[in-house]
This record gives C-alpha cells, sequence and structure tokens, in this order.
C-alpha cells in the first residue's frame, strides 16, 4: 500500500471515529442534562425544597469526577477505549434506571450517570483535539456542538414524553441508542497520541504553576456556571408568575439552543477573531444575559436571556480545552486529569451552592447570583493567563 493510501486510509479512520464520538456526545449531553428538566418533577414527586434537591448534583457530578479519575487510570493501562466503553453501558443503565419511584434509585441511576459522564468526556475532548492538530479549538467546537444537540433536544423530549405519558419509554428508547453506540466503539480503533502536530511536538511547554492554576480555576468556574444555570432554568422559570409546567420543562431548551448555535458558528468566529478576545467578550454576554435572566419577571425575558447566556457560553469550553492541548504539549494527557476533575468538582460544587442559597437566602434568584459571581471571577482570572494567550 503507497503511502497516499496509508494516508487516505487513515484520514478515513479519523472522520469515522469524530462521528461516533459526535453521536456519542449527542447522548452525553442528554444524559447529563435530564436531571435539569426533571427537578420539577422530582421536587413534586418527594416533596423537596432548594437545599434538598440540591444534594442530587453532588451525588451526580462528584460521580463524574471519580470517573474523571477512574479513566485517567484506565487510559495509561488500557488506552482510551475502555474508559469510553465503560462510560456508555453505564450510561444506559442510568437512562433506564433514572425515573424510579424510589429516590434511592434514582440516586443510584444519577450516580451512573455521573461516572459514565465523567469516564466519557476527557477522552472524547483529548482524542478530537489529536486528531485535529493545529485546528483543535474549531473541530472541539464542532464536537461539543454534538453534546449541545443533546442538551437541546432534552428538554422537549421530556415535555413530549411527560404530556403523552411515555417517559419510562423515552429514557429506555436512549438507553437501547447507547448500547448500540456502545457495540459500534467496542470495535473502532482510537488512535495513540503521536504529537506530530506542531502544538503537541517537541519539548513540552514550560507552564508555571500559576497559570496552571489558573487555568484549572476556569474549568472550574466555567463548568459550575453552565451546570447551573442549565440545570436550574427550569425550576427557576416555573417560580415566574404566570409560568406553567409546560414552559418550565422546556426552559433549560433556549439555554442549551443557545449553547448549540454558538458552538456551531465557532469555527467561523475564530477564524478572525482571537481565542483570547472571543473569550473575554463572550463571557460579557454571560454577565448581562445571567443578570437578566435574575431579574425576569416574567418568560419572555426569561427565555431570551438564557439564550443569549448560552450563546456566550459556547466557545468557552472549547477554548479552554485547546489551551490545554497546546500549552502542554506531550504533558496534556497528564495535566487534563487535574483540568477535568476541576470541572466535575464545578459541576457538582455550582448547582449544589445555588440551592443552598436559594434555600437560606429567599430564593433562586438570589441562589442565581451564585453562577453570576463564578462569570465575574473568571473576567479576573483571564487577566493572569492573557501573556500565555497571546504566546
Amino acid at each position: 500500500m503507497t503511502t497516499q493510501a496509508i494516508a487516505i486510509n487513515a484520514a478515513a479512520r479519523q472522520r469515522y471515529l469524530f462521528v461516533l464520538l459526535s453521536l456519542g456526545f449527542v447522548m452525553t449531553g442528554l444524559e447529563i442534562t435530564l436531571l435539569g428538566p426533571l427537578l420539577p418533577q422530582f421536587i413534586a414527586r418527594w416533596s423537596l425544597n432548594d437545599s434538598q434537591i440540591g444534594l442530587f448534583f453532588p451525588v451526580e457530578f462528584g460521580c463524574s469526577l471519580a470517573g474523571v479519575w477512574l479513566a485517567s487510570l484506565l487510559t495509561h493501562y488500557f488506552g482510551t477505549r475502555v474508559p469510553v466503553l465503560a462510560g456508555y453501558f453505564l450510561m444506559a443503565v442510568g437512562l433506564a434506571t433514572v425515573n424510579a419511584s424510589s429516590m434511592t434509585v434514582a440516586l443510584v441511576a444519577l450516580a451512573a450517570l455521573g461516572l459514565a459522564y465523567g469516564l466519557v468526556v476527557p477522552g472524547t475532548n483529548l482524542t478530537v483535539a489529536e486528531i485535529a492538530g493545529e485546528r483543535s479549538a474549531s473541530l472541539v467546537s464542532l464536537v461539543n456542538f454534538a453534546w449541545s444537540a443533546g442538551a437541546v433536544s432534552c428538554s422537549p423530549l421530556v415535555l413530549l414524553a411527560l404530556r403523552r405519558q411515555l417517559l419510562p419509554e423515552m429514557l429506555y428508547t436512549a438507553a437501547a441508542f447507547t448500547l448500540v453506540l456502545t457495540f459500534f466503539f467496542l470495535f473502532t480503533e482510537f488512535p495513540v497520541p503521536s504529537h506530530k502536530t506542531p502544538s503537541l511536538s517537541g519539548p513540552a511547554p514550560a507552564v508555571g504553576a500559576a497559570i496552571t492554576m489558573a487555568l484549572a480555576t476556569l474549568f472550574f468556574l466555567y463548568v459550575s456556571v453552565e451546570v447551573s444555570l442549565g440545570s436550574w432554568a427550569a425550576a427557576h422559570v416555573k417560580r415566574i408568575v404566570g409560568s406553567g409546567e409546560g414552559w418550565s420543562t422546556v426552559a433549560p431548551m433556549f439555554f442549551y439552543g443557545g449553547l448549540m448555535l454558538g458552538r456551531v458558528s465557532a469555527p467561523l468566529i475564530l477564524r478572525r477573531i482571537r481565542e483570547y478576545r472571543l473569550v473575554l467578550s463572550m463571557l460579557l454576554v454571560v454577565l448581562v444575559a445571567s443578570t437578566a435572566v435574575i431579574l425576569a419577571k416574567n418568560r419572555p425575558t426569561a427565555f431570551i436571556g438564557l439564550t443569549f447566556a448560552g450563546l456566550g457560553c459556547a466557545t468557552v469550553f472549547p477554548i479552554y480545552v485547546s489551551w490545554l492541548s497546546r500549552w502542554y504539549g506531550r504533558s496534556a494527557n497528564r495535566v487534563s486529569g487535574l483540568m477535568f476533575s476541576m470541572s466535575s468538582v464545578g459541576s457538582a460544587v455550582g448547582p449544589w451552592l445555588v440551592g443552598e442559597v436559594s434555600t437560606h437566602a429567599g430564593g433562586l434568584r438570589a441562589g442565581l447570583g451564585v453562577p453570576l459571581a463564578a462569570v465575574a471571577a473568571m473576567l479576573v482570572l483571564l487577566l493572569l493567563v492573557r501573556r500565555q494567550a497571546a504566546a
């Protein structure tokens, strides 16, 4: 086989893997955002207050942290295919059991979904960054667009299933599709990091401890903002005067719809605007939009605010992942454990803190001040990494 034929073959395998990873991320986006539209149901089913329901998030996302650590260990010994396979299998189990009448079973299912998320996400993002090379920010944005598509579809699917009393059937179908994906991943080759692209070749760049901790904190803060806004949107909108059950269920769709729109347009935007400037601009959008959500007195204002908050969030995480890959070169796989662990901690702490503040400070308007403060903190931290980002 000629060198050209080998290259074409390798490119075809990479495209096939990218398609599978994107389909998998659709299901990942759906499963990890499922708690948001189900939140009003769980609150009513077990008569929970915001502080009590807020504990559901540390269960799910605390297990996602365990998943990140387990993924790092499994990848070291067995490669990335093993944690991805394990993740999608656990995802299927969690989807099939999360709507249980027993709160204990539901919590175990959420733990399985969180563990699955932690197993799948780091390998997927870094594999795509490895495939993309210098275009890593654009391609990571596209695979996260697939995640957004799953997140957007979650709320309307839950609403439709609830109205037709088909929620168990919808969840069983999602579980079955996830099992099919698991089967395909079983026979798919994952690349071994070659470090032949300019961003990954040569000696590992020297990155100071202060920059590393700043980037880790950015991962923590960003994911806490995204999960907090998406997860509490339904409960917040339901408490706005005149909001019906159906409208509250689809509220997260507006946030994740903005996220999806931003990620599909990200490759185009990144050709014209430097990454650092784009992150600053988008975080300012999130700051203003989140304030509008908090102060909203009607559904349209809340939905518009949620849409623009999602749009602002869209490019932030992919750019952080791109910086991780580019700044650390050969050391990226090692450092990624810290970064994605901080993401998982943010996922658990942010929404839980929203519930705590809401219960003790008079409502969700106060609670949603938590992600607002996190956005402001990110803007400050970005000043610390400005020189590194410009390099």
